[in-house]
Formats: structure tokens, C-alpha cells, sequence
């Protein structure tokens, strides 16, 4: 099995490397007209003028025999030289890795700091609360924290450079604008998986015995943290491909704005290079995480000695989703039945009044109408393509080894760079957009549901099962299913506003839907030139994206105490012996 893996790990990033390298021709525009405005915007794009920069870059050999010479160069360790500057690439290649790099531990410092601070009330408590807080700072969009941040502590107080790669000051406002979300996903997942560990039978003994306290939390956390690890490598990558949008906010010369400006410019080379980085960074953390997590585990999981959590409950107040689901649906509701593209330039920028209860943008369009409008391009795709990611996740956690390579490859890549290569094929645009997020937003759930499966399947009760003569179908759907779809399902509800703001991440960037189409993504796009004049058009979608995290992992949570409490049998009453 281990063989399948590595064959589709290979499979994929051939795949993803030859699409890389027929992107120019699979726009449909001469690569040459891109690389002669890239190179001179004034000169004319005149036939002897294509002709020359077509000899010059090998372009009249036509794309395969391109394709070919750059993987034949590869092997040799050349990846090649830039069709703009003329530079050789591993050099730039190089030095955008490592500033991403340090960028990412700095921002996964932030994002541990902050799961450390959310996790520590439930090992305080003993259990967790319904994680609305956690979500909505997970559903933060980092280029809308990034700008703010610029704003406040760079150009108002002046505390911190804005832009730049000099010292290790430029990279505070970057690492806390990409930490935050991140650290609110892991510490909701932690603080979600604790509570049933800290109710297990051993807890009990270990606080008799008079263990110390911070001993038994650390044991309960490596209890916990087996499951959950590959979760935190892909965070990690996430934090090095998918910081497109706050490099470019900051100016930040890292991997994923060096990927961007070479696809725009049709620098080929260099978008191979980036790529190609983007990608052997993945796997070694991929690498890196299943080797810790089979370090934690331990010969449990090699002998079938593993026993699992009893399932917990996380009981949330009605009155949190119900208050969250009203304000949403009042909100959208009366932005319905406004017009969300009458322009009035006289109106444009005006703050929040009773005609214009969130304010208009800088065309004087109603904030309120755009935002309500713009709710089901944005929260009905992202539910679409949550739904479709689960169902691949539990269908390929059975599969783990088959699975692992595609997974690995996908998750080392930035929606950014997917959303570059299916908008070259079919257009930027909503359903562009929904196809490359849902290319690359199952890994995370797949990893997690192949997590759960292997550990329920090496554990004690499962092996008594099959002693005992139980069916494979049985086994598998009163057993494997129940203990894998329930988890793997609330982790998909808590990546559901993710799955938003990557939709809104590609609209901000021109990927996703186009003007003046009233998407969430596009108003924090529109709305970004002139945030410090008029924020609440940027908040509105802000606030509409932390509200529906709120949402999502709250109701989840209702929904799941009062399952269990409803199929929870009733104590059986003890009668005493007859005829004693």
C-alpha cells in the first residue's frame, strides 16, 4: 500500500507540474503578447516583435517539447530562467522559500500562543464550551486582518513598518494577520477532542493518586493530539502557500506573492519553480506530521491496544445559534429587498443611516443590499462544496495509503494557485472558484476521518468484535462508521466559513467572481482602497463571515448533545431477588 501512495503522490504532481507548464496555451493567449508586456509595456506588440521573443524563449517548439526541455533541466537541479527579468530561477526561488518560511513560524508561533490560551479553560474546567468564539476568529479574513493591522498599528500609530522584508519587526503584523485564524481552528479542535479525555477512567486515578495537574494535562494532550496532528501541518502549509493575500498587502517578498506575479506575467519558469517549491514543502510536512503522530501513538497502534474516548457531548445554550441564526437571516432578509446595484454617486461613501442602515461604497451602492445578495453566491457554494468535501473525505479515509499522495499534493497547494490554473482554463468566475476550492479542501477532512479509522480499527473493542464473529458490514456500519462520520462532520461545519473565505480570498483577487456581481469576497475586495474613510463596507462582509462561524459551530454542537442524549438509553431499575 505504501507503494500506491508513493505512485499517486507522483501521478499527481506530474499532473499538477504539466498543467503548470500548459498554462500559457491553456488560456488560450500567446504566451509571447504576455512575456513582451511583461517585459516592455510600451513597445508594440508588432508580428517581427512576437516572432523574436517566440525564438528567443523556445515558444515555436510548441508547448510538450517546452514542457520536456524544463524536465529534462530539472533533473539536473536548473529550474530554468525567467522569461521577464532574464535571471536564473532557483535563486529567486530560494529566497521568496525562505522568507515564507520564517514568515511561517512566526505565524505558527501566533497560532499556537493562541490555541494554548483557548485550550487552557477546558483543561481547567474539565469541559469545552461550544466554540463560537474560537470559530469566529478562525473565520477572520487574514487580508482584511492584515489591512486593518496596517492601518491601526503601521500608518496611525506608527508602531510597526508596513511593508517590506528588513528585520524581524516586518514580519509582527504578517505572522498575527495569518496566526489568528489559524490558531483559532487548531485551538477549536483541541479544545473539541479534550473534554472526553479528561473524562476517561485514568484522569480519575491519576487526580487519587495525587498527580500533579500539569502532568495529567500533558498526558491528556498527547491523548489527544494523535488524531489531530496532520491537521497541524497542513495549517502550517497553509500558513507558507496561502499568504498570497497578506504578502501582497504587506509587500512581502515570499513564495506565494513570487507564484502570483510570475502567473500574471506568464513567467513560466518561475511559476514552475514556486509551484514545484510549494510542493516538496508539503510533502516533507506531511512527512514530518505522520511521523510524529505514529511517535505518539506508540506500539498501541502497532499491537491493537488502542481504546478510544467515549463520545461527549458539547452542550451549547439554544439561545447562542438561535441568536446568530436570526441576526444572519434578518440581516440578508432585508438586504434582499434592496437594489444591490443602483449607483448614486452622490451617496457614495456615506456612513450607516436609516436609509442606508450598513452605509454605501464608493459608488454609492447600498451596503446592505449587496451584503444580503451577495449570501447565496458565497454561504450556498461554500455549503456545497463542505458537502461534496466530506463525502470524498469519508469515502477516501478507507483508502488512507491510496489517498495520502493525492492528499499531500493538494494540500501543498494554495487555493491561489489552483484558482490561477482552472480561471486560465475556463474563465475566472463563481464556479471557477467553487472547482478549485474543492480541489484542494478535502485533504484536511480526509486526513482526519483516515486518522480516526486506523485508531478504531487497532482498538481493543473492535478486535472483541471480530473475536465474537461480527461481520465486516457490521463491523463497519454500527462501529467505524458512527465513530468516524460524527467527528469528521463537525470539523467539516467548523470549515465551512474556511471554505467562505477561500471563495472570498479568490473574489479578492480577481479569481473568483467578477464585478459588479455583489460577492462577499469581491465588497471586501471593493471596499479595501478606501477602508480607513469608510470601514463598515468592508466590516459588513467581516462580520457576516465571523457570524456564520458562530453559527455553524454552535448549531453543531446543539445538534450533536441532543442526538446522543436522545439515543441514550434509560437506566434500568435494579428489582430485588424473588423468593430470597
Amino acid at each position: 500500500m505504501a507503494g500506491a501512495a508513493a505512485l499517486t503522490r507522483l501521478f499527481c504532481l506530474i499532473a499538477v507540474l504539466a498543467a503548470v507548464g500548459l498554462l500559457p496555451w491553456l488560456s488560450g493567449r500567446d504566451p509571447a503578447l504576455a512575456v513582451l508586456r511583461a517585459r516592455s509595456a510600451e513597445q508594440d506588440p508588432t508580428e517581427e516583435a512576437l516572432d523574436s521573443v517566440r525564438r528567443d524563449l523556445g515558444l515555436d517548439a510548441g508547448p510538450l517539447s517546452l514542457l520536456g526541455g524544463w524536465a529534462s533541466d530539472l533533473l539536473r537541479g536548473d529550474l530554468g530562467t525567467s522569461w521577464v527579468s532574464g535571471t536564473e530561477v532557483l535563486p529567486s526561488v530560494v529566497s521568496g522559500l525562505q522568507v515564507s518560511l520564517a514568515l511561517m513560524g512566526a505565524s505558527l508561533g501566533v497560532a499556537l500562543l493562541l490555541a494554548c490560551t483557548l485550550v487552557a479553560p477546558v483543561l481547567v474546567r474539565g469541559r469545552a464550551s461550544d466554540g463560537a468564539w474560537a470559530a469566529m476568529l478562525a473565520a477572520v479574513p487574514e487580508f482584511l486582518l492584515a489591512t486593518v493591522a496596517l492601518l491601526v498599528f503601521g500608518v496611525w500609530l506608527g508602531w510597526l513598518p508596513t511593508s517590506g522584508w528588513v528585520g524581524p519587526e516586518n514580519m509582527v503584523l504578517p505572522a498575527v494577520a495569518l496566526g489568528v485564524p489559524g490558531g483559532g481552528l487548531l485551538g477549536r479542535l483541541v479544545a473539541d477532542a479534550l473534554p472526553a479525555v479528561l473524562d476517561e477512567r485514568w484522569v480519575e486515578l491519576w487526580r487519587g493518586a495525587g498527580v500533579s495537574r500539569a502532568r495529567i494535562a500533558g498526558a491528556a494532550l498527547r491523548r489527544v493530539l494523535p488524531p489531530l496532528v496532520p491537521q497541524f501541518g497542513m495549517v502550517a502549509v497553509g500558513l507558507t502557500g496561502g499568504a498570497v493575500a497578506v504578502e501582497t498587502v504587506f509587500a512581502v517578498p515570499g513564495i506565494g506573492r513570487t507564484a502570483l506575479g510570475a502567473a500574471k506575467s506568464q513567467d513560466l519558469p518561475l511559476l514552475q519553480g514556486s509551484v514545484l517549491a510549494l510542493l516538496a514543502l508539503g510533502l516533507v510536512t506531511g512527512a514530518l506530521a505522520a511521523l510524529a503522530r505514529r511517535r505518539l501513538l506508540g506500539p498501541a497502534l502497532r499491537d491493537a491496544s488502542l481504546s478510544l474516548p467515549p463520545a461527549r457531548p458539547v452542550r451549547a445554550h439554544p439561545a447562542i445559534p438561535l441568536s446568530l441564526f436570526t441576526v444572519l437571516t434578518v440581516t440578508i432578509g432585508w438586504g434582499l429587498s434592496r437594489d444591490p446595484y443602483a449607483v448614486n454617486t452622490m451617496d457614495r461613501l456615506a456612513a450607516p443611516s436609516w436609509a442606508h442602515p450598513l452605509g454605501t461604497d464608493g459608488l454609492g451602492r447600498d451596503v446592505l443590499a449587496r451584503l444580503g445578495h451577495g449570501a447565496a453566491s458565497t454561504v450556498g457554494t461554500a455549503t456545497a462544496v463542505c458537502l461534496l468535501s466530506l463525502l470524498i473525505a469519508l469515502a477516501l479515509g478507507f483508502l488512507p495509503r491510496i489517498a495520502e499522495g493525492a492528499a499531500d499534493i493538494a494540500n501543498a497547494l494554495p487555493p491561489v494557485i489552483v484558482g490561477i490554473l482552472v480561471a486560465a482554463a475556463a474563465g475566472p468566475g463563481t464556479g471557477g472558484a467553487a472547482l478549485a476550492v474543492a480541489l484542494i479542501s478535502w485533504p484536511a477532512l480526509s486526513a482526519h476521518a483516515a486518522a480516526l479509522v486506523q485508531e478504531v480499527r487497532a482498538s481493543a473493542f473492535l478486535t472483541a468484535q471480530r473475536a465474537i464473529g461480527a461481520s465486516p458490514f457490521w463491523i463497519l456500519t454500527r462501529h467505524v462508521l458512527p465513530s468516524v462520520a460524527a467527528p469528521v462532520a463537525r470539523h467539516a461545519l467548523l470549515r465551512l466559513p474556511g471554505i467562505a473565505l477561500a471563495l472570498a480570498s479568490l473574489g479578492f483577487l480577481g479569481l473568483g467572481a467578477q464585478p459588479p456581481a455583489p460577492e462577499w469576497g469581491l465588497l471586501l475586495d471593493e471596499s479595501r482602497a478606501y477602508v480607513e474613510r469608510a470601514p463598515w463596507a468592508a466590516l459588513a462582509p467581516a462580520v457576516a463571515l465571523a457570524l456564520l462561524a458562530g453559527l455553524a459551530v454552535s448549531g453543531a454542537a446543539l445538534t450533536q448533545g441532543r442526538r446522543i442524549r436522545r439515543v441514550t438509553p434509560a437506566p434500568v431499575k435494579k428489582e430485588a431477588p424473588v423468593g430470597v
